[in-house]
């Protein structure tokens, strides 16, 4: 059984993907830190990294060369300035050096010393392997597997599953939703209450609240940066942002607002028709994502392609569905959308480059219908059905970015997956569970075996689908 904590499902990072950037930022800090542990950080004098298969393949779209320069360089993805990211890119290309974990000055070039191979490793899409050149002259290559959400492995088994001791503590473990459903009437509890208990075997209830706090924090200013940022978003498609001008036109000449809880405020004064519901939902989640295309901060839900879903339908509720809310409901929504998202990782993947969009939407979609079901006071078996419904309608959605861009469609990708969540939600609400034909384990299993039946060309690699369809001179 794999142990997942929310905050693995729910990690903040940098754009614009959780595979293809804040895996391999990870990897490189993994690296590091196994190299000090074996008394071997002093002694290198060179490094080389290779890249293969899907990470290769959409990697400069995907700013991978970008995440491991700074991942080697010791920054982190949490607390970087983001307006720092390009002027030490910039250095590192310039000096021809790199400050090896922000201790030792080395040489690297990144045009010969970051490889881009497309030949795919074993076990997973997303390989990569540091290599490292010791004063003695001899050499050692470490290999890893990005396989999304910013996990990083060093060997891939079926299924993406790993085995951790800490899930030894959890006093209920899932790895399944009839297992869920099964602790949920036992205790006679939530989802969310049952989760919670399985996190306070981790951490004490004031880490928790801190870092949910945290999460919430960045989503929210996350949507607030996207919605207050004009312009073309960077990397040769000339992709207008859209945030900005639906904000605007959305709260009509509204002001009165310096900072991002001010604006959720001012939103709940606007005018609440159907129309404008679909503009705001879509205006969040078009918001977070133009974000991540620029490498901004974000937060993995499950992945950065994938992130606009879930706050956006959580800003839904916020603004929309009670604006009494407050931090006991987001804490209940992202312990419930966790807990999903870590379901469908266990029983299939979170990776494009594995199962294609349904991997990255289709989760989040998921995760966000569920949560948002038992804020609306629908039972664990609602919430749940609420989860299959989205997926279900998700299942074959292919991963295929323009010029490997986390772009088009990937943007846009984000708001019909929240518009859907919402929808998801309440036709379960709406529904006896009873009367359900399709259980959320057996579209997990579904989504697994579309995955694996999946042509490659439509996994993230773009070479097939619109990926081919569409050139930048067409733009």
């Amino acid at each position: 059984m794999e142990a997942i904590s929310i905050f693995d499902m729910l990690k903040i990072g940098v754009g614009p993907s959780s595979s293809h950037t804040l895996g391999p930022w990870r990897a490189a800090e993994r690296w590091i830190s196994e190299l000090k542990a074996a008394d071997l950080f002093a002694k290198v004098v060179q490094i080389k990294v290779h890249i293969y298969g899907s990470l290769s393949l959409t990697g400069k779209g995907h700013a991978t060369d970008y995440a491991i320069m700074l991942g080697l360089s010791g920054a982190d993805p949490i607390t970087i300035p983001i307006d720092s990211i390009h002027s030490t890119v910039d250095t590192i290309k310039e000096t021809q050096a790199l400050q090896f974990d922000g201790k030792v000055e080395l040489p690297f070039r990144p045009e010969t010393d970051i490889v881009f191979h497309s030949k795919f490793l074993p076990f997973h899409a997303n390989g990569l392997q540091f290599e490292a050149l010791f004063k003695s002259g001899d050499k050692k290559v470490n290999t890893y597997y990005s396989i999304g959400g910013g996990f990083v492995v060093t060997k891939e088994r079926k299924n993406a599953k790993r085995k951790l001791d800490a899930f030894h503590n959890f006093p209920f473990p899932v790895q399944h939703g009839a297992e869920l459903l099964t602790y949920c009437r036992g205790q006679n509890k939530s989802i969310s209450q049952l989760v919670l208990e399985n996190e306070r075997s981790l951490r004490s209830d004031e880490e928790i609240n801190l870092r949910l706090n945290h999460i919430w924090s960045t989503m929210l200013e996350c949507m607030y940066i996207g919605c207050h940022t004009d312009g073309k978003l960077p990397g040769g498609l000339q992709v207008r942002r859209r945030a900005f001008d639906l904000n605007q036109s959305l709260l009509n000449g509204r002001k009165s607002y310096e900072n991002p809880i001010e604006w959720l405020e001012t939103i709940r004064g606007t005018e609440v028709r159907f129309r404008e519901i679909l503009k705001w939902v879509s205006c969040f989640a078009l918001a977070v994502n133009e974000v991540n295309a620029s490498l901004g901060r974000v937060v993995t839900a499950p992945t950065n392609g994938s992130a606009g879903v879930i706050p956006a339908v959580l800003m839904y509720y916020m603004v929309i569905e009670n604006h009494n809310a407050g931090f006991e409901q987001i804490k209940s929504f992202l312990l419930v959308a966790g807990e999903i998202g870590s379901i469908f990782k266990k029983g299939a993947t979170i990776s494009a480059a594995m199962g294609g969009c349904q991997a990255e939407i289709g989760v989040s979609s998921a995760m966000a219908a569920g949560a948002l079901t038992e804020l609306l006071g629908g039972s664990p078996e609602q919430v749940l059905m609420a989860a299959e419904i989205a997926m279900e309608h998700h299942l074959g959605l292919t991963c295929d970015p323009v010029a490997g861009l986390v772009q088009v469609p990937c943007i846009e990708r984000n708001s019909m997956g929240a518009i859907k969540a919402i929808n998801a939600a309440e036709l379960a609400l709406g529904s006896n569970p009873k009367d359900a034909k399709v259980s959320l384990d057996k579209v997990v299993e579904t989504m697994w075996q579309t995955a694996k039946d999946m042509s490659s060309k439509y996994k993230e690699t773009s070479e097939g689908g619109l990926a081919v369809g569409i050139n930048i001179s067409d733009c």
